[in-house]
Formats: C-alpha cells, sequence, structure tokens
C-alpha cells in the first residue's frame, strides 16, 4: 500500500493550459495544482469532482501542490475513486511486483524501471537465472464520463500503440511480455466489458494478445480512515475480454 501524509481536498474549477489544473481548497483558496496526466484530469472534469492534493516536494517548484487521486460523486450520494497520479500508480505495482503480491509475475529475482526497448520505454523489467526475464507496461483504465465507464487514456495516442508494438517485438524474440491495467475507477468490475476503447487500439490490443503479449488487470482502491484517505493499493484481479 502507499501510504499518504495529511492530503488537502479541493474542488476542480476547470482545466488550465496544458499540466495544470485550477483548485478551490475546502477553505476557499485557489490554488494551481500540477498535473501530469492531463487525460486524467480532463475525464473528471465534472461538477462535484473532489482532488486530493499533496504539498509539493520540490522547494524551488512554483507550484506548490501535486495532486495524487480524484474522487467523484455516485448515485448513492458516496464517493468513488476516479483517477489515481500516473506515478503513483507505478509505484504501487512496483511494490507489489518487489513484493511477489502479484502471482502471475512472481518468483522473479531482480526488477528494473524504465527499459528502453525498440521504440518506447517500457515501465519494468523483471530478471530471475532460470525463469528469464518479463518486460511489463503499466496502464490506467479511468472514468471517462458521469456514466459509470472507463477508458484507456494511452488509447488513441502515438505512445500507446508504440507500447504495444514493443510488447509484440518481445514477444517474437521469444521474451515475455505483459501489458498491465490498474483499474483506477473503483465501479468498474470488468474492463473491456465498461470501458470504451477506440477502434484501432482495441485491435491492436487484441492483435498483440494473440501473439502472446499477456494482459492482465488489477484493480487500485482507496484506504481510508473515519472518511479520510490516508493511501492507495491494489486489490484483486479483475477478468480482461479483448
Amino acid at each position: 500500500m502507499l501510504t499518504y501524509p495529511a492530503l488537502v481536498p479541493g474542488t476542480l474549477i476547470k482545466r488550465y493550459k496544458r499540466f495544470l489544473a485550477d483548485v478551490r481548497l475546502d477553505d476557499g483558496r485557489e490554488v494551481v495544482a500540477h498535473c501530469p496526466n492531463t487525460g486524467s484530469m480532463k475525464a473528471v472534469n465534472v461538477p462535484g469532482c473532489r482532488v486530493w492534493l499533496s504539498p509539493s516536494d520540490n522547494p524551488k517548484r512554483k507550484l506548490a501542490w501535486t495532486w495524487e487521486f480524484i474522487e467523484l460523486p455516485q448515485a448513492d450520494g458516496q464517493v468513488a475513486l476516479a483517477s489515481v497520479h500516473t506515478g503513483r500508480a507505478n509505484r504501487i505495482v512496483e511494490a507489489a511486483l518487489e513484493a511477489g503480491a502479484l502471482a502471475p509475475l512472481a518468483g522473479y529475482a531482480t526488477l528494473r524501471r524504465e527499459v528502453k526497448v525498440a521504440d518506447a520505454r517500457l515501465d519494468f523489467r523483471l530478471d530471475d537465472p532460470e525463469r528469464g526475464r518479463a518486460y511489463i507496461e503499466v496502464k490506467q483504465v479511468t472514468l471517462k464520463e458521469q456514466d459509470g465507464h472507463g477508458y484507456f487514456p494511452d488509447s488513441v495516442s502515438v505512445r500507446g500503440t508504440k507500447h504495444l508494438h514493443s510488447l509484440r517485438v518481445l514477444t517474437e524474440q521469444g521474451e515475455r511480455a505483459v501489458l498491465l491495467f490498474c483499474v483506477a475507477h473503483e465501479g468498474i468490475a470488468d474492463v473491456a466489458a465498461a470501458a470504451h476503447i477506440d477502434a484501432t487500439y482495441a485491435a491492436a490490443l487484441a492483435e498483440a494478445s494473440a501473439s502472446g503479449v499477456e494482459v492482465l488487470a488489477y484493480g487500485i482502491e482507496v484506504v481510508r480512515e473515519q472518511q479520510r484517505p490516508i493511501g492507495v493499493r491494489l486489490t484483486r484481479s479483475l477478468p480482461v475480454r479483448l
């Protein structure tokens, strides 16, 4: 589990340029928060969303806040996780890989981050003298709209296509290649059934799977203490239907 210090809640006002977002804190202050995952922020730019922020750990940075995750109001009046900061989601996966907590990827000796393969950079590589190597690219499935559906942020990007191509190249070379989806919206139980996928990306994803790329999915949930978030963690594996 990735634990948080005291987080500050705010409400998204609007998208602002690129990589930035205006946020109104509960005490009435308005701040500009650093937003590296613009796709997720755009997806939840709807009334009633709640953004949880942490102070920036870089004293030289002009922007004082970094968003950690976003919640959206549900029909029953409760809130549910809608999106997690991409870097934080990767840290959760990394911790799970190191602990051997992901059964399909357990049993490797060492882990390496950010590995250059073909024309893309993948998130992780596992190595083991007996089992060989496994390359892993992590993607998030986040909320798209208030209809409860999800989407893959990289589904229509050049980068997303490059990642799929690199994974296919690895399988052709006899390597193990894994595409791991982190489902960062608590309302999604079946990735494909709830996800709107760009038709071109969907076809490429199906071809990659047919060529030997393993497609896995795990949920992410917020851990709360007296209704206040104290961390985020991976949950059970989810079905993936291509």
